[in-house]
């Protein structure tokens, strides 16, 4: 058993928006990530996705995408990312999964999921605070603090626990603000999140930053592998 997370599939099998447009790097690559999954991830391993799974606008336009997933080997935890439009309510998420006979697909939000003597927490995040973050912005981030702080004391093992966003928790500019002080908090000790993309790479902070450690696993920049966070 193994533990697995790949972000930012952005899955196009539902809606007509290819993401070959954004470069050659995109080429394929439901096909790469689906050969590279196969031969990564079996059955008894568990893949978080944290945010920005599907283009679907609705979750009726998201089957084909949850139907690629669901066929994919190992369980699989999704979150939300500022892309996934399609995210509704968790009753409604889980109606959709149950008529559909996803047997092997949750969703975090306000939870918590357990792995091996582990705990996975987490929640979308926001834009990384500065001084500049104000208003609506600064509401949203302060929501998701909260969704947060909830996820982790849901948690069964709180010595234990990993927590997955789907934006960076921090960037070089912003090492210290509210989500890496609630993560300080609760000593959290790896944070593993999605959303950042081709130049926006160089604002990344990866490896340990206070005493947690930081990975990016948005599935460009992981040439559409997942990655092995524990064993």
């Amino acid at each position: 058993m193994a533990l697995f997370a790949i972000g930012d599939l952005h899955l196009p099998l539902g809606v007509d928006k290819p993401m070959d447009i954004f470069g050659k790097n995109w080429e394929n690559y439901v096909e790469r990530l689906k050969a590279n999954w196969v031969s990564t991830v079996s059955d008894n391993d568990t893949v978080v996705l944290p945010g920005d799974f599907s283009w679907a606008t609705y979750i009726s336009e998201s089957k084909a995408d949850f139907d690629f997933l669901n066929a994919l080997p190992g369980r699989k935890i999704i979150l939300k990312g500022n892309h996934d439009y399609w995210w509704t309510t968790m009753n409604k998420m889980k109606e959709f999964i149950a008529e559909n006979g996803y047997n092997n697909i949750d969703f975090l939000q306000n939870n918590s999921f357990e792995y091996e003597g582990y705990s996975i927490c987490g929640t979308r995040g926001w834009q990384t605070p500065s001084p500049s973050l104000t208003g609506e912005d600064k509401k949203i981030y302060d929501r998701e603090i909260l969704r947060l702080d909830l996820s982790i004391k849901a948690a069964k093992y709180p010595d234990n626990i990993i927590v997955f966003t789907h934006f960076p928790p921090v960037l070089k500019d912003y090492r210290e603000n509210a989500m890496v002080e609630l993560l300080k908090k609760y000593k959290i000790k790896k944070s593993i999140f999605g959303h950042i993309h081709s130049s926006g790479i160089k604002n990344v902070i990866e490896g340990d930053v206070s005493g947690i450690d930081f990975t990016l696993v948005s599935c460009d920049y992981r040439e559409f592998m997942p990655v092995k966070i524990l064993d």
